[in-house]
């Protein structure tokens, strides 16, 4: 891959492949130089390689370095099925070969299995006395193909255990072919995967082929075996993030009008920097806590402000044009007497120009004994727009650089998988004595900061809490800094680097949870769809009749073709960006265990247009209570709000109630004689273009009919 292009895209397309088939991409520029050569052989502007990694692992997407592991990592998948776990054990009768596998398999991102007491003792039955009692389980060199294969079959029991890697090096007593035969009939019986190493070059190329024969991927080399073991866990980990919906946290929004406030107001002053008051009260709209802060604008304010605070305090520069206060003197900590703030007042007047200095703010000094600091972050990447970091935080961030990166809008378990790529993650967990830190604040916090980032991108260029003080019972911002696009900004184009680019992901549509009573006096909850709703769909087709079946797709569709696994895979994960769909739930059934999907529907953007196709089925049960139609009018107004210029739909004669239920909204119906089909449109213009001239040929009918086969 050479570039993006436009990265909504981009995203939305990778994510619908890879929930069906796996995606590898080898991707060039990591270094600068790199980059540069890729730059200017594309023509294209390119952002930063650890954004690209992020938004890769994001939407499923396994990206590898060299040219050979794309086709190693094919085969591999290709043959065995993906680990559960990044944990390998690796069985040799060299020691060496299990050091150097050992290496490759940490260095690249996954972990040595522990082995149970139970697999230990198993192995201690058949084995030498001197076999090495770890792992990597080394039989030693005089093994059989028998102790091969029984040490096999044991090492796959253990339930710490993701997967085996299987070395062997040619020596006296081993014999390639035979302990590949034995290994063949051993993998049957085995559910993880299996990978092997036979050393040794044509003394062994029998043996292989029998591997090869079974589905048994061999290598040259064991430290490329243990590489690709864990590339497969990593891919397992990116196809998981597909699952995450991130949800629009309705909750925030009536905070958020004060930040419009605090926004428009610096805009007003000519302003694109905040200072740290504005900045701590924008990030208090979004309940991350930060200390009392109180600005004075003289010496004698700021000591009668300290004096009412409680000593200690910090006396800080209060400016409209410096973000970064201590660059310049304008931190002082500790502060324990009305004379030292004073002084404090003084010094950092003195160490900026009058320009600069608008006072200062006084803040308690809060104990920092076992905690950690850290920081969050924003800014804008040339490609994926909004971008947020974590990571170990302080005056020395750039020096020890130990942080992660991941495209907004983040949930909790988002959150805290981009803690875990971090380094300082460990000692988060607590360390020698230390407490473990707050793990779920922190996750809190960074979740109500991407809200804050995706509600108000198009405002705000960078945002950044440093440090944000982590202890084992609170989470506290101790200083932030906000910079605001240039309001002259405000035309979004995701090409031109000068202008406004797009978040990378729309966020799960939670303004369309509503409740409703149908005709029947039954209530119902309206909602996007979610990848977890896939065993309410299944059930949902079990109780839909073959007429509403017919009625809806035009043809006889089988149960099983409907309720199978990789179909409703792709019908609940949706790209918000592309489509919109809606389900309706029974609020009654809901209450218990039993919660039934009555009825579903879905607004498809169709390519090379800005219409979209709209699909309702209905529970047969539920059909005559105005259900299909509010799902209707819901997707018309959501196209409405997506600047669709028009909602298209084909329905048979036969359905009449649907046919009503559209023109009574709106829609003009045309028949079409020779497809014995009714065509319906509607137009967000005042006067609606002339449909009967689109698609009109039976041809263009049938292949748009079955290439969109994932509507509900």
């Amino acid at each position: 891959m050479e570039s993006i292009g436009d990265a909504r895209s981009f995203m939305s397309a990778a994510s619908e492949v890879a929930m069906t088939k796996p995606i590898i991409v080898i991707k060039p520029g990591r270094t600068s130089q790199a980059a540069k050569a890729a730059a200017s052989h594309t023509g294209s502007l390119a952002g930063s390689d650890d954004v690209l990694e992020a938004a890769f692992k994001r939407c499923g997407v396994l990206r590898v370095n060299k040219i050979r592991d794309v086709f190693e990592i094919v085969e591999l998948l290709g043959k065995q099925p993906r680990p559960s776990g990044k944990y390998l054990t690796i069985l040799t009768n060299a020691g060496g070969p299990g050091v150097i596998s050992t290496d490759a398999l940490i260095q690249s991102g996954g972990e040595l299995a522990w082995l149970s007491e139970d697999t230990i003792n198993k192995l201690n039955e058949f084995l030498p006395s001197h076999w090495s009692h770890a792992n990597p389980i080394d039989i030693l060199g005089d093994a059989t193909w028998e102790t091969y294969a029984k040490a096999v079959e044991v090492a796959a029991e253990n339930p710490h255990s993701d997967g085996i890697l299987i070395i062997l090096t040619p020596q006296s007593m081993t014999d390639p072919t035979r302990t590949a035969e034995a290994i063949t009939k051993v993998a049957k019986k085995i559910k993880k995967p299996i990978l092997a190493s036979w050393m040794g070059g044509k003394a062994v190329m029998e043996g292989r082929a029998i591997l090869d024969a079974a589905g048994i991927p061999t290598y040259d080399y064991p430290d490329s075996a243990a590489e690709n073991f864990t590339y497969m866990y990593q891919l397992s980990v990116n196809l998981a993030q597909l699952y995450e919906t991130p949800r629009w946290c309705a909750d925030l929004h009536p905070k958020s009008m004060a930040v419009d406030t605090i926004i428009a107001t610096a805009q007003s002053q000519g302003r694109v920097i905040l200072t740290e008051l504005e900045s701590k009260l924008l990030l208090s709209c979004y309940s991350i806590v930060t200390p009392a802060i109180i600005h004075c604008r003289t010496a004698e304010e700021a000591a009668s402000a300290a004096s009412n605070m409680g000593f200690p305090v910090v006396v800080k520069l209060h400016s409209e044009t410096i973000t970064h206060k201590s660059d310049v003197g304008g931190v002082k900590l500790n502060l324990h007497s009305p004379e030292q703030v004073r002084d404090a007042f003084l010094e950092i007047q003195r160490g900026v120009n009058s320009e600069d200095f608008f006072g200062v703010t006084v803040q308690p000094m809060l104990d920092t004994t076992d905690s950690f600091e850290l920081i969050v972050g924003s800014s804008l990447d040339a490609q994926f727009g909004p971008v947020m970091l974590f990571g170990l935080g302080g005056t020395l961030v750039e020096v020890f650089q130990d942080s992660s990166i991941a495209l907004p809008p983040l949930n909790s378990n988002l959150a805290h998988l981009m803690i875990r790529n971090t380094k300082i993650y460990k000692a988060l967990k607590g360390v020698r004595g230390r407490k473990p830190a707050d793990m779920a604040a922190i996750e809190k916090l960074i979740v109500n900061f991407s809200h804050l980032v995706m509600d108000k991108w198009m405002f705000i260029k960078e945002v950044e809490i440093n440090p944000l003080l982590a202890t084992h019972d609170a989470v506290i911002a101790l200083d932030a800094r906000v910079i605001l696009h240039d309001p002259n900004m405000m035309e979004i184009d995701n090409e031109v680097s000068t202008q406004l680019i797009r978040p990378a992901i729309r966020p799960y549509p939670a303004q369309y949870e509503q409740h409703w009573v149908s005709k029947k006096g039954r209530v119902l909850l309206i909602r996007a769809i979610m990848p977890e709703d896939e065993p309410l769909v299944v059930d949902f087709h079990k109780r839909i009749s073959e007429e509403s079946v017919y009625t809806r797709w035009m043809m006889n569709m089988r149960y099983d073709e409907r309720a199978s696994h990789s179909r409703l895979i792709r019908v609940c994960h949706v790209d918000y960006d592309r489509d919109i769909a809606l389900v309706a739930l029974d609020e009654e059934s809901c209450a218990g265990k039993n919660c039934k999907l009555v009825a579903a529907a879905r607004l498809t953007k169709m390519h090379g247009k800005n219409v979209a196709e709209f699909s309702v089925l209905v529970e047969d049960d539920w059909q005559g209570e105005g259900v299909g139609g509010k799902l209707l009018l819901e997707l018309i107004k959501h196209g409405e709000a997506d600047g669709l210029d028009g909602i298209e739909g084909i329905v048979l004669p036969t359905n009449r109630a649907m046919i009503h239920v559209a023109e009574k909204m709106g829609f003009e119906s045309v028949y079409d004689k020779e497809l014995n089909i009714v065509k319906q449109y509607f137009s967000y213009k005042e006067a609606a273009p002339n449909y009967t001239e689109a698609a009109t040929t039976k041809d263009d009918y049938q292949l748009r009919r079955f290439t969109c086969p994932i509507n509900i």
